[in-house]
């Protein structure tokens, strides 16, 4: 398998937010894990990052078969998972993803979606939180491929920001070249809900306690469903105290 060039991160825009210097430290990369799911097969996968390095899950689904995606990317460094999927007639992909930073960490979820059929249905939710002076990017891409009618694919981008010093990036993407589609994007950078705290203080809860109680059900939507849910929320919880 070939070994991924090293991008000129000026010049090439899915890796305009990735710091060079780093990127040069850990290249090579390995090629993308490359998956093929059969026809009316169901594929699930968990992808923990904690360390500085980039992964690339490239999935291709044929008709009918259902895909299940899960990433918590936390760390101290620099971290990107990358998911691309292909959807073939009736398939289905879901993708659920958290990241979390601080001090001056970089972390980044890349994920791109393409409906190559007719009646794929696809769902992207990635939550982050940041804090320090850490960078938190997300780039999401859907692409609906022309005679991909019947699609209905949406897409949910929201990040929070504990401390004002750190920064979010965004960038969801749509690309329909088809008529008779559904397709939804939103995103959202902010900080928590002044009015929410306020709630949960009145209610007894100590500020510290309301405010992660807050950020834990920020974070769970993401995982929500997950085969290691359990298992991905206690690592996600593990990184929140560490912001906090």
């Amino acid at each position: 398998m070939t070994a991924r060039a090293l991008p000129d991160t000026r010049a090439v825009e899915d890796w305009r937010y990735a710091p060079q210097a780093a990127l040069a430290e850990l290249w090579p990369l390995e090629a993308p894990d490359t998956v093929t799911v059969p026809a009316g097969e169901h594929f699930v996968r968990a992808i923990v990052l904690d360390t500085d390095a980039v992964v690339h899950l490239d999935l291709t689904l044929a008709a009918g078969a259902t895909a299940a995606v899960h990433v918590v990317n936390v760390g101290s460094g620099y971290g990107r998972v990358e998911v691309t999927a292909t959807l073939g007639a009736g398939a289905d992909f879901t993708l659920g993803a958290v990241q979390l930073a601080g001090g001056s960490a970089m972390r980044e979820i890349v994920a791109s979606v393409t409906h190559a059929a007719p009646d794929a249905t696809s769902r992207q939710i990635v939550r982050t939180v940041l804090g320090g002076q850490a960078t938190g990017t997300v780039l999401g891409r859907i692409r609906v491929e022309r005679g991909a009618i019947g699609t209905d694919a949406e897409q949910s981008i929201r990040a929070m920001l504990l401390d004002r010093t750190a920064t979010a990036n965004a960038r969801p993407e749509l690309e329909i070249f088809a008529d008779d589609v559904k397709c939804a994007h939103g995103c959202a950078v902010g900080e928590l809900d002044a009015m929410g705290l306020f709630y949960l203080q009145s209610r007894g809860l100590e500020p510290p306690r309301a405010k992660a109680l807050m950020l834990q059900a920020f974070l769970a939507e993401a995982l929500v469903g997950a085969e290691d849910e359990e298992r991905l929320c206690a690592l996600a919880l593990a990184a929140l105290e560490g912001l906090l």
